[in-house]
């Protein structure tokens, strides 16, 4: 307040660098105090996973000898959806049966019926092979992936009761991506005690966009070697990733069972037709199927695991390569996981889920503070100019300011040496490097991600449809047959 008020004095309609020094001020204190915050958020995070370290909880289990080709105990049913994906259908079911060639196997790949190229592409991908059923959507694409979900679910059930045989687990998996060949065996065996279970993503790199691709993988390793293994080890809700993600059948049933008896509730009578366990309204199915399961009470678990030859079982995939893309993407995910999260799935749980949830939900103020931080780094290097120039007295400003400056400067520090640390670890050193260069992309496209869900959302509370806003694939990292470097976990 005392800088408040002698900065007022000296203001005036004719200095209006004053009052832009006041307001750099007002934008220090706010964008500090959320750094601090985040800062705490992320440390405690952090020093959990170094205590898991220390105790020797977060090395990734190696497999002696190579499990792909054993048996399954049951049926594996995995969903397929895809809207104009004529560029990568065809590749990912290909790959998808040389990589898993168990007999249990039933690939369900959900195409629609005004997309024929699509249709095309994954029935010259199947070959024939009798493990594949295509099924076409009723309606016309794109309506969202958890309504296509829903359609590949009513298309099992359909040969469950036709064959009498129930699948053991279903398998979520998207259009472009390439799955390891012992992934099948190791979700299969550890679905005997949880009622959900969970592989790493590894986005691959793209020479081609070093910087936006390249982004993913700095996020998702971090994610899914740090933050995911802590939620796994705390027993918090675990969030699908809607790939590389295996539910038991008997659970996923429950889901289905549940959401048509609410569907009844709300329309006040008995409809007699199949829903589906997926919410169709919801942008992030995979995310709220893993919270719903939790609220079941079954456990979900986090495998991360390294096959014979140390290479991560995870799915991996390529992803946005394009700002335009990436936005477009993220919007999707914070719309769904932070605006609709909060709408659909309310705040419940332990003291760990609820800390969770709010990290999950962060984005949007996320977007707010690194904008703000931003305009804080434009202003004040006017403001320097300025005062080199002697057009204003150099800002002086209390001890607690700079202390607020100095924390967010040690924070910065903190997190860029573990975003090189895990990214290093994953992808190599150089590309640990590039991970603390691309930092400012990750941010610029979290803001405008930020910004289009906000608004995105207020036009969804005002009636707008929701429909699947996904991003087109053109490569397939099955087709570049790169190998990932043995890297220790």
């Amino acid at each position: 307040m005392a800088y408040w008020a002698h900065a007022l004095v000296g203001a005036s309609a004719a200095a209006p660098l004053h009052w832009l020094q006041l307001a750099q001020y007002e934008l220090m204190l706010f964008a500090g105090f959320w750094f601090v915050v985040g800062m705490a958020d992320e440390m405690a995070m952090d020093l959990a996973w170094l205590w898991l370290l220390v105790r020797r909880r977060v090395r990734s289990a190696r497999l002696t000898q190579d499990v792909s080709d054993r048996s399954l105990t049951g049926i594996a049913a995995v969903f397929i959806p895809a809207w104009r994906e004529s560029g990568v259908i065809g590749t990912t079911i290909g790959h998808a049966l040389k990589a898993w060639p168990h007999a249990g196997l039933r690939l369900y790949v959900g195409c629609y019926r005004n997309d024929p190229a699509t249709i095309a592409a994954a029935m010259a991908g199947a070959s024939g092979d009798p493990r594949v059923r295509l099924v076409i959507h009723d309606r016309d694409g794109p309506t969202t992936k958890a309504d296509c979900l829903n359609r590949l679910y009513g298309a099992l059930a359909e040969d469950e009761l036709r064959s009498g045989t129930r699948a053991r687990f279903v398998v979520l998996h998207d259009a472009e991506d390439m799955v390891h060949p012992a992934a099948l065996v190791v979700m299969d065996a550890a679905l005997d005690g949880a009622g959900f279970v969970q592989l790493p993503v590894r986005p691959e790199l793209q020479p081609r966009s070093p910087w936006v691709s390249g982004h993913y993988a700095d996020e998702f390793t971090e994610a899914h070697a740090k933050a995911m293994v802590v939620r796994d080890a705390m027993g918090a809700a675990l969030p699908a990733a809607g790939v590389g993600c295996a539910i038991g059948r008997a659970v996923l049933g429950e889901l289905a069972d549940a959401r048509k008896a609410e569907l009844e509730q709300a329309e006040g009578r008995m409809t007699g037709r199949r829903a589906g366990p997926f919410s169709p309204d919801c942008l992030t199915e995979d995310y709220e199927l893993g919270w719903r399961i939790a609220r079941s009470g079954r456990r979900g678990r986090f495998l991360r695991l390294r096959d014979a030859d140390g290479q991560l079982i995870a799915t991996r995939s390529y992803f946005p390569a394009t700002v335009g893309e990436a936005v477009r993407q993220k919007t999707r995910w914070v719309h769904g996981i932070a605006f609709q999260g909060w709408d659909r799935l309310g705040w419940w749980g332990k003291a760990a889920d609820l800390w969770m949830a709010l990290r999950d939900r962060r984005g949007p103020l996320v977007a707010l503070v690194l904008f703000v931080a931003y305009v804080l780094v434009v202003v004040g290097a006017g403001l320097s100019l300025a005062e080199a120039a002697h057009l204003v007295p150099a800002a002086k400003y209390p001890p607690e300011v700079r202390l607020l400056m100095q924390l967010c400067l040690a924070g910065l520090a903190w997190r860029v040496l573990f975003r090189f640390t895990f990214t290093c670890r994953e992808y190599g050193c150089v590309e640990g490097l590039r991970a603390v260069l691309r930092i400012p992309v990750a941010n610029l496209i979290a803001i405008i991600a930020g910004r289009r869900a906000l608004f995105a959302y207020v036009r969804s509370l005002n009636g707008a449809t929701v429909r699947w806003d996904k991003t087109e694939h053109r490569e397939h990292p099955a087709l570049a047959q790169r190998s990932a470097p043995a890297v220790r976990a």
